[in-house]
């Protein structure tokens, strides 16, 4: 019971507000009956501590350090306040004194122990007459336990008289150890069940606004970048060298590349406006979101093209290439749907169904890709080594062993992220989370490189290209034999 009630706390994201950036605004958000208590979540991201510096020089309580990159990690509280209905307001005299109690409390993941207490009966969060003695906690307050260092750490926000707007002091709490943080507002008063809370927090590391799960991803794609230019430098070479051997599949592997190279740097850009603002534009974002899947759309159907011979062993792909485009089509619309929605505009996680509902359709057109990218593989070496043509066997192989290899790697990259995900529950491996999503870029760059190397530019590239004098003749050879592997194999089966 309390690990059910704890968990339903920790994913009130997707009941709750969404983040648009590092700030995390409130717009007339409502409160959330949990257990005995009301609570609206706040927010939740991994901070870094702050550095020796900053600690000495602003670490006060409530103290707001100037700058962004200043090296003080904080949250900051600005403009926050809570309504109450009139009706309830109107119970008191206008000079009654305090009317009415909401708590914001900030704790570490791993203090949530420390947050309610177990009951028999339930989860309380809220404290009691009988519970006093057993808690030391104060009657109609949240009920929590405060370590040495003072935390967790709350804050008293109350509404005066017959006020019905009350409003909380513009203050930061200085974060002084790494850790992922929730901000949790509290109520246990059920008069106030109907309030709403509007303004905004500011979640601050010690470099800039972008949250601690997100930060390595600047260095990360900044790397890639570089390795892009790099790559895109040396086929350059290669393509203005060569450039009379060039051939139509070559112009394909281009295009990913350069999309590769735009996308890359989009998500640099992105993510240090990010950290430098505490906003995530939706432009910028969605424009890298688009470049993304353009690229995986292009490079899956590059892979499944090649996969059939196209531009060394067809000329052209025929009736086929509706499906191919119907396919890429559809896979364009599902990765679209996941990736916009996953990255533009929150840095919350999605819910598990919300996930399983946009990652499903994705999962099940990779797999059909790969289905048919090995079936058409396999089709292709056997015309090859019919055909006794030996440089083009050669580098057939070379490809399927590659691409072999990737797909082991990615069912085993799938395997260890999913025993990621269902082992940290309470996201206590936040440093460590951006691999699991940075990891397939890397991926997809190891896979362009091997398939640049294997098609590039040479003095001799074209002798892998369909020569168009070996004419109609032999393209029909080719088409009839994949006609009779396919008769073959019906008629075996037949007899079977």
């Amino acid at each position: 019971m309390v690990l059910r009630t704890q968990l339903a706390l920790l994913g009130l994201a997707c009941l709750a507000s969404t983040a648009l950036a590092a700030i995390h605004p409130y717009n007339k958000e409502y409160f959330y009956a949990v257990g005995d208590a009301f609570i609206f979540r706040g927010g939740r991201e991994g901070l870094y501590s702050s550095t020796k510096e900053a600690l000495e020089k602003w670490g006060n309580w409530g103290q707001i350090a100037p700058g962004v990159s200043n090296g003080q990690s904080e949250i900051k509280f600005t403009k926050l306040e809570f309504a109450r209905p009139e009706p309830v307001a109107a119970q008191f005299d206008p000079d009654e004194g305090f009317t009415g109690l909401i708590q914001a409390v900030i704790f570490e993941v791993n203090d949530r122990d420390l947050i309610g207490y177990p009951t028999p009966t339930g989860y309380r969060y809220c404290c009691t007459k009988e519970l006093v003695p057993k808690t030391k906690c104060f009657q109609d307050r949240l009920i929590y336990q405060e370590k040495e260092n003072g935390w967790p750490k709350v804050l008293d926000i109350y509404f005066e008289n017959n006020d019905t707007v009350a409003f909380s002091w513009e203050e930061a709490i200085t974060i002084e150890e790494t850790g992922m943080y929730y901000l949790w507002f509290v109520i246990c008063d059920d008069e106030l069940s109907a309030a709403t809370v509007r303004g905004q927090t500011t979640w601050k590391n010690p470099t800039g606004y972008l949250p601690g799960m997100m930060l390595p991803h600047i260095k990360f794609f900044g790397g890639m970048s570089l390795l892009y230019i790099a790559l895109g430098v040396a086929w350059a070479g290669l393509y203005a060298r060569y450039w009379t051997e060039v051939f139509t599949l070559q112009h394909c592997i281009s295009a990913v590349l350069a999309l590769g190279m735009m996308e890359m740097s989009t998500w640099y850009f992105d993510y240090v406006n990010f950290n430098s603002t505490g906003y995530r534009p939706y432009v910028t974002t969605l424009y890298a979101v688009l470049l993304g899947c353009l690229r995986k759309t292009i490079s899956r159907t590059l892979v499944l093209i090649v996969s059939m011979g196209f531009g060394v062993v067809l000329p052209y792909l025929g009736a086929i290439q509706k499906k191919i485009i119907a396919l890429a089509a559809s896979y364009f619309v599902a990765v679209t749907a996941l990736d916009v929605v996953t990255n533009v505009g929150t840095i919350d996680d999605l819910t598990s169904t919300a996930r399983i509902v946009l990652v499903l359709p994705v999962a099940i057109l990779d797999a059909v890709f790969i289905l048919w990218v090995f079936t058409s593989l396999s089709k292709t070496l056997a015309q090859l080594q019919a055909r006794r043509a030996g440089s083009k066997l050669e580098l057939y192989r070379r490809f399927t062993n590659s691409l072999a290899l990737m797909v082991w790697v990615s069912v085993a990259w799938i395997a260890y992220e999913m025993w990621f995900k269902v082992t940290d529950q309470y996201n206590e491996k936040w440093q460590w989370d951006w691999i699991t999503s940075d990891f397939w870029y890397a991926l997809n760059f190891v896979f362009l490189v091997v398939i640049c190397f294997l098609f590039r530019p040479s003095f001799n590239s074209t002798r892998y290209a369909y020569s168009e004098l070996e004419g109609e003749e032999e393209y029909e050879q080719i088409e009839k034999g994949r006609v009779k592997a396919e008769v073959d194999g019906e008629e075996a089966g037949k007899l079977e």
